[in-house]
């Protein structure tokens, strides 16, 4: 009999679903919906070796988005009294301190969930309005919360703790958190599968590389170490954000500068990154106008391996012994000149790429046979991530 899980990313105007059947992994059925509460939406359902569904429509609200999809899941299949549904799971951001794990979601975790937005204020808010429409929407089965955070409550308090007053940092929940953890507990245990060894004899140094980008050092399935912190501001050079910069910088802005708080918010979230530095945040345009000699370009991209190694040899000391880089997300898993210079000139630490092999595609070792240090490409898969994470906490009842 088939079993499923129902996997949701509410965003502020979108929403983005995937029916994951937990035997094989595979996505029943899949679809976004997009400018919700907007003048124009699109929606799109697609289900494996049939037509996408596309269609140009109003979606005034979550609600009427999960009835869209309903209407799609009749119309079009699977049917929910066939998919075998065990549960419904949801991706939340920001978990803080208190959920180290996937929850079952009932009132008082939804209040929790809000009380933790101003951590996350364009996140949670987003996810828990997703929350309550799928709840009024697919009553009747266990709605499940598995937080990005979550992976990364393993963390020692001198990796995630910031050197400020710590009256000021308890008080005001100032600490690091992590983020893309569903991404990155995958991989890991994924890596540990590629190499026959069991997860917590197993030491992954994980990039995932995308719009937005971080690294875990994860010994033995537990993150001990990641890049993002607080926000997901933090850590290396992303599409539109600057990753870290001096503190010092943003008082400089205020007050030489000019900018307010908010300008200066803007400035390093959406104007910063491959998008400040180049003028475009697509990697894929970096990499075509670099290849071709433009300055900016070659720059950002030297800035980009740069924190790339720099973040990869802290890690290599933090974990003392290291068996394998995996390289995930869109950019890590597609671009073989980013996973080049991120491990540019570190022969001399045992990691050593096998040209022809990191130009290939798909799920598979790119590293040299003598590499001391394994390097590989791993798809990320958060929707199965999710859905096992659902699973596990319904079955244990």
């Amino acid at each position: 009999m088939t079993r499923s899980v129902f996997v949701i990313n509410a965003g502020s105007s979108s929403l983005k679903y995937q029916l994951v059947d937990l035997d094989s992994g595979a996505a029943l059925a899949s679809g976004l919906i997009e400018r919700i509460g907007e003048t124009t939406g699109e929606a799109k359902h697609e289900l494996p070796g049939r037509p996408k569904v596309v269609e140009q429509r109003v979606i005034p609200d979550h609600e009427k988005a999960f009835g869209w999809v309903l209407r799609q899941l009749d119309q079009h299949g699977p049917a929910l009294d066939e998919a075998g549904i065990i549960g419904i799971g949801h991706r939340v951001v920001q978990g803080g301190a208190r959920f180290d794990r996937a929850v079952l979601i009932d009132d008082d975790v939804a209040q929790q969930i809000d009380d933790l937005a101003p951590l996350a204020p364009l996140h949670n808010p987003a996810n828990l309005q997703g929350i309550r429409s799928a709840r009024a929407t697919f009553m009747g089965y266990p709605h499940v919360a598995v937080f990005d955070t979550a992976f990364h409550l393993t963390i020692p308090p001198a990796a995630h703790r910031y050197a400020i007053e710590a009256r000021i940092a308890a008080e005001h929940r100032v600490r690091k958190y992590g983020f893309h953890g569903t991404s990155h507990q995958y991989v890991s245990r994924r890596m540990a599968e590629l190499l026959g060894r069991p997860l917590d004899e197993v030491n992954t140094i994980v990039l995932h590389l995308g719009n937005g980008a971080s690294a875990t050092a994860v010994r033995g399935g537990r993150s001990i170490e990641t890049s993002m912190g607080m926000t997901p501001l933090a850590g290396l050079v992303m599409g539109t954000r600057s990753g870290d910069v001096d503190p010092g910088v943003i008082f400089h802005l205020h007050r030489v500068a000019g900018l307010s708080v908010d300008e200066i918010d803007l400035l390093l979230n959406k104007r910063s990154g491959l998008l400040g530095m180049t003028g475009t945040g697509d990697m894929r345009d970096v990499l075509q106008s670099a290849e071709a000699g433009i300055p900016r370009a070659v720059e950002a991209l030297e800035v980009v391996g740069h924190r790339l190694r720099g973040t990869v040899g802290a890690y290599l000391a933090h974990l003392g012994r290291t068996d394998a880089i995996a390289f995930t997300a869109g950019i890590g898993e597609n671009a073989a000149k980013v996973r080049e210079v991120a491990l540019a000139g570190l022969e001399g630490l045992g990691i050593v790429l096998d040209p022809e092999r990191n130009a290939g595609r798909g799920e598979r070792r790119i590293s040299a046979d003598g590499s001391a240090i394994e390097v590989w490409v791993v798809p990320t898969n958060e929707e199965l991530e999710i859905a096992r994470q659902v699973a596990a906490l319904v079955d244990a009842g």
